[in-house]
């Protein structure tokens, strides 16, 4: 028997922005109640419905086109979050003195890329992609513990190595196309500040140890997994959840 939840509110970063190296034709996202859209601190959208009936299943889908290219530096405007408050370590990304001591040999001297590359090279050699093992509240030190996880662990992983070397870095939220693999196209990876004056920052896909190019796609940039989340929410009553996600990418000739 299901039981049904009574109320709640969700909150959604489902939709890419006009960036560089990616350009969006058109971007459609259903919901159960007509969602509020705004802008949050770091830039992105983020869409908020609110459901009072009881339900016990919701679905929600966000569909376009987006053209990309190879492009892997950002520069951000006068008003973006300040790189200063990216060294500061979350609950997701908080370091283990294990962790420190691994990574002492592989720390950047400098933030450039080549030398936050050898860095990315490394967090892939330790953690294992594996799925299955982890989930959305597992932390980086929980997941360089086991030696493994996916492309979020990677990440965390990363943001935790690059803040205490003192680079500001953060989390990125998106989807990644592969010829093989269609149907398997969340991905996350990070962006950290080569300088902080300028606000000029790269972006460094961990999973494949390289920078980021046409086949990325941004949703939305954070802290840490939590705060660009493409989806999250509160809510009174019901039972267990389970979320099942269905993503896809076509490529349009």
């Amino acid at each position: 028997m299901k039981h049904a939840v009574h109320y709640s509110i969700q909150e959604l970063r489902l939709t890419p922005a006009n960036v560089a190296g990616q350009k969006i034709d058109k971007w459609k996202i259903s919901t159960p109640i007509k969602a509020s859209n705004s802008i949050d601190a770091f830039g992105n959208t983020y869409s908020v419905f609110v459901q009072e009936s009881p339900y016990t299943s919701m679905m929600i889908e966000a569909e376009g086109e987006v053209q990309t290219e190879g492009a892997s530096e950002f520069i951000d405007d006068a008003k973006a979050v300040s790189p200063f408050y990216l060294l500061q370590q979350t609950n997701l990304t908080e370091p283990s003195e294990a962790m420190l001591e691994y990574f002492a040999p592989h720390l950047p001297k400098t933030n450039s890329v080549d030398a936050v590359l050898k860095l990315a090279g490394a967090v892939q050699g330790a953690i294992t992609y594996n799925p299955g093992q982890t989930n959305f509240a597992t932390t980086a030190a929980q997941s360089f513990a086991m030696r493994s996880g996916v492309c979020q662990d990677h990440a965390h992983v990363m943001l935790s190595i690059c803040r205490a070397s003192n680079i500001p870095a953060r989390y990125v939220s998106g989807y990644f196309f592969a010829e093989e693999s269609p149907n398997l196209a969340s991905h996350a990876w990070i962006d950290f500040c080569s300088d902080i004056a300028k606000g000029i920052w790269h972006s460094v896909d961990i999973t494949h140890a390289c920078l980021v190019d046409a086949r990325h796609i941004r949703l939305a940039i954070g802290r840490d997994y939590y705060s660009a989340a493409p989806v999250k929410g509160v809510r009174s009553g019901g039972g267990g959840e389970e979320l099942t996600a269905n993503i896809s990418i076509q490529k349009l000739d």
